[in-house]
């Protein structure tokens, strides 16, 4: 079983400044920037859960700003639960979330279970940064 401590760890501190920081900040964008990181995530979750030719993906709703931090610890504690029941041999089911902006192109049919867990950590790493400074 894959070991995601590294994923529930940095959602979970990014959730936690999320729920601490102030009504401006959250305003000037990092609740933005959370509910896009949320929608990839569980976008990412879903396809590994999703078997092939499943339904399209549910997208996360925008809840308001208070709520941010609770919707990138539910979407990311997801995924890390979704990647735990990949097989070792990993099982990618499509797309690496397309358009949440890390860059990838591209089917992840190929990508091991530990290389998702890497892009899923530092695209909530790069969340953080963006939605924090």
């Amino acid at each position: 079983m894959l070991d995601t401590s590294p994923l529930t760890t940095a959602v979970e501190r990014f959730a936690d400044r999320l729920r601490a920081a102030p009504q401006s900040r959250l305003q000037r964008g990092a609740a933005a920037e959370a509910l896009e990181l949320a929608r990839e995530l569980a976008v990412r979750a879903q396809r590994l859960e999703a078997p092939e030719g499943a339904a399209p993906a549910r997208e996360m709703p925008d809840a308001g700003v208070f709520v941010v931090g609770d919707q990138v610890a539910v979407a990311g504690l997801d995924l890390a639960e979704a990647l735990r029941a990949v097989p070792a041999g990993g099982r990618g089911d499509g797309g690496d979330g397309g358009d949440g902006g890390d860059g990838g192109g591209g089917g992840d049919s190929a990508k091991a279970p530990s290389e998702m867990l890497d892009e899923a950590v530092r695209l909530v790493e790069q969340a953080e940064v963006r939605a924090m400074r």
